[in-house]
């Protein structure tokens, strides 16, 4: 048998001591780490996955290195993917990588050692070499994938943040109103725009009372930004009631030359409700 079906095999008859020996080396202070062990089922899961890990990782022995990379490769994404491992802070799972790496090593050691006679000079160097690099490269695919899936979840997030910060609510069959509460910055005021036209021609709104007594701060882009949605709602054909205009406000629309004369203006939402109907 070759030598390196020799280290396969051997890998392959420890998978199930090294994943026992990790786990039971294994500790975690933070309870919200999916390495707490606090849950059978999660350490079952755990061990499974530790198996596969090795049995994947094995097959450097046996496979060209290129078609063995791309293989395990998508391994390690689709770990990524885990959501328990998505949950967990990155440092702890890079920490369990090298905690495996040491013990895969040892491992590696005691098979060196038994069967010293069979390695060329520097041959058992290249193979520890290999290990290294395989370890690493499983690191940098991970953190790798895991950054993208963390900046996917956050833009998910931030788009559902936007749309119940901006939301069109239906009144009547041809009323509805946007309340805009809190700051509006250029990324939200961009938003609001596109969402409330997108909206309103969607369910064929003819009037949208716009509420602006939740808006602490409006600058020279916001108040631009509101009128700018007035215009572009009279263009498809919605007519709009502004109300809860603060002094600050109507003073930056005043400075910004801005003319009131064909928008409804009403002091506050309940005055425009009423008008309404």
């Amino acid at each position: 048998m070759k030598l390196n079906e020799k280290l396969f095999t051997f890998f392959s008859d420890h998978v199930e001591q090294m994943a026992k020996e990790w786990i039971d080396t294994m500790e975690e202070t933070d309870p919200d780490s999916i390495y707490a062990l606090k849950d059978p089922v999660v350490v079952e899961e755990l061990t499974e996955q530790d198996k596969e890990f090795y049995r994947n990782l094995n097959q450097m022995y046996i496979k060209p290195e290129k078609e063995f990379l791309q293989v395990f490769q998508e391994w390690v994404i689709e770990l990524t993917n885990d959501q328990k491992h998505l949950d967990t802070p990155v440092q702890y799972v890079i920490r369990e990588f090298m905690r495996n790496r040491t013990l895969y090593k040892k491992y590696f050691d005691t098979f060196v050692a038994s069967n010293s006679s069979e390695f060329a000079e520097g041959e058992s160097k290249k193979w520890a070499d290999l290990i290294v690099k395989v370890f690493d490269f499983t690191i940098y695919t991970f953190v790798d994938h895991a950054e993208k899936n963390a900046k996917k979840q956050l833009n998910a997030q931030r788009e559902m943040i936007l749309d119940l910060s901006s939301p069109v609510i239906t009144l009547s069959q041809r009323t509805a109103l946007l309340p805009l509460v809190g700051d509006i910055d250029t990324e939200r005021a961009k938003f609001i725009l596109e969402n409330t036209l997108d909206a309103c021609a969607k369910r064929r709104v003819e009037h949208l009372l716009i509420d602006l007594s939740g808006v602490v701060v409006v600058d020279t882009m916001v108040a631009h930004q509101i009128f700018k949605l007035i215009e572009a709602l009279t263009l498809i054909g919605v007519s709009s009631t502004l109300s809860g205009i603060r002094p600050e406000i109507a003073q930056t629309a005043v400075q910004l030359g801005v003319d009131f004369t064909n928008i409804k203006i009403k002091a506050n939402l309940a005055q425009a409700l009423n008008y309404d109907k």
